[in-house]
């Protein structure tokens, strides 16, 4: 027992000089952590105590902005500015309401510039109120909401002729539709114009606007036929057209019988001679009518009296 004794004494004893590692009995100890790579300690043991030496850790990089100017200026002082002074020459520029106001018709010229002919029925640039005018577009597209109003100017509209047509590109095949109309006002004033677009409803005004471009009168006598006989032709289309007796009515076909009743005649005789393509036989009718002349005009051109003519 008494060797026992002396050997926890001994044992004991070491506890209190050596390293707590060494120790049988080792006491808690506060725990710490770093997140920077430990170093390698040099451990250096001595007869009475056991140290550790670590490494010292580089300090931090202190903030590099340099704060001069912000140190140097006081907020609650008030900052002067001074703009810069004009040179010598300096001519300001005249003020807006210096000069001489705008008349109305300049006003209404300058409007009617940028937008087009207004429909009141006058025209400070001497302009056609009954044409639209290029610079007035509209945003048409598929599922468009916005809907054109029709041009209220006495003439009647009819379509001809809608056909879907190509252009071949290089990037492919443009499909388009192309629309034949004819207006006219039944009194002697007949128009042919043709349009082409994307869509149908956009074709036919484009071809109803062109068509009140190309408007031409068509000389009738007073049982509404033509004074004479007459032939016409437009690229591969004729047209022969003869007058006729009252209750005959318009005995035509195709594109000439729409022609001839947007123009009011009531009494005809046509004919088609050569192609059928629609669009060529209404120009050929629209030809053959522009060379009519009526009897006053013959005999202001002879220099007679309209009575000599028929002797």
């Amino acid at each position: 027992m008494a060797s026992a004794s002396a050997t926890l004494s001994s044992l004991s004893s070491l506890s209190l000089h050596t390293h707590s590692r060494f120790s049988l009995f080792p006491t808690p100890q506060k725990l710490t952590f770093s997140l920077r790579p430990k170093t390698p300690s040099l451990l250096s043991t001595t007869t009475t105590t056991t140290t550790t030496t670590v490494a010292k850790s580089k300090p931090s990089n202190e903030n590099d902005t340099d704060t001069t100017f912000v140190d140097t200026v006081n907020p609650e002082e008030a900052l002067s500015f001074d703009p810069p002074q004009p040179p010598e020459d300096f001519i300001p520029p005249p003020s807006i309401d210096d000069g001489p106001l705008e008349t109305e018709d300049e006003i209404s010229a300058a409007y009617e510039e940028l937008y087009g002919p207004a429909y009141s029925g006058v025209s400070v640039l001497g302009n056609d109120i009954h044409v639209m005018d290029s610079k007035m577009k509209k945003a048409t597209g598929f599922g468009s909401k916005v809907k054109k109003e029709k041009i209220r100017d006495g003439f009647e509209e009819r379509v001809v002729q809608v056909r879907r047509v190509t252009k071949v590109v290089k990037g492919g095949k443009q499909m388009r539709f192309r629309a034949i109309v004819v207006v006219g006002d039944k009194k002697g004033n007949v128009g042919v114009g043709v349009g082409k677009a994307k869509e149908v409803i956009a074709a036919v005004q484009k071809s109803a606007i062109d068509a009140r471009r190309n408007i031409i009168p068509v000389p009738m006598t007073k049982y509404s036929t033509f004074p004479h006989r007459a032939d016409g032709d437009f690229g591969a289309a004729k047209v022969m057209l003869r007058p006729a007796s009252p209750g005959t009515g318009v005995i035509a076909g195709g594109a000439v019988r729409i022609v001839l009743e947007m123009a009011g005649v009531e009494n005809a005789l046509g004919k088609q001679l050569g192609s059928n393509n629609a669009l060529n036989n209404a120009r050929a009718t629209v030809a053959a009518v522009q060379k009519m002349r009526q009897f006053r005009e013959v005999a202001e051109q002879r220099g007679i009296p309209m009575e000599e003519l028929w002797k």
